[in-house]
């Protein structure tokens, strides 16, 4: 296998044994659970695979692990796309790198969204920075993979049942090798 695709398995596999946040899922099954509603929705393997590796900058950060809960932001959308744009194209890179912005849009633009985020994920949204402006949200959505960021954090936030079955993390390998550079 690749060395990116072997350290990213790595990391999500070890992610079995960390907890997403304060959800009540680890972080292997948040990116599997994500990357299954985006598989099931037909999605391409691009977006697949940045449902997959969308917290692949938690990942990363382990040595900063309890930032949200110090008041800190640990930026993981920025670190995760850094170390994702040596392997992968934009529509991989875009759309984590969006994700987090892309809570901040939904927020100004669905009156709902709000309502519908978990109490971990309403705390974290203010130390990213807030709800969008109008202004701030106009410019995010016209950036390229904005809408693919849009869909891709719809999913991160239904990724959060406990004990949902999904497919395993070899079934998604055939997504991140099509989506290799």
């Amino acid at each position: 296998m690749n060395v990116i695709l072997d350290e990213v398995s790595r990391m999500l596999n070890q992610g079995s044994d960390r907890r997403y946040g304060g959800e009540a899922v680890s972080q292997l099954e948040h990116a599997l659970q994500c990357a299954t509603l985006a598989e099931q929705a037909g999605k391409t393997p691009e977006l697949i695979t940045a449902c997959l590796l969308h917290d692949i900058g938690h990942m990363l950060r382990y040595l900063n692990e309890g930032k949200p809960q110090k008041g800190m932001d640990d930026k993981h959308e920025d670190l995760g796309a850094q170390y994702l744009s040596a392997s992968f194209g934009p529509a991989v890179v875009e759309a984590v790198r969006l994700h987090v912005n892309a809570k901040r849009y939904l927020c100004l633009v669905d009156k709902d969204y709000w309502a519908s985020l978990s109490p971990i994920s309403k705390y974290s949204l203010e130390l990213q920075g807030g709800i969008f402006s109008e202004e701030e949200a106009a410019v995010f959505i016209e950036q390229p993979y904005a809408q693919d960021a849009v869909q891709l954090r719809i999913w991160d936030d239904q990724a959060k049942i406990q004990g949902l079955v999904t497919p395993d993390l070899h079934h998604f390998e055939k997504y991140l090798r099509e989506s290799l550079r």
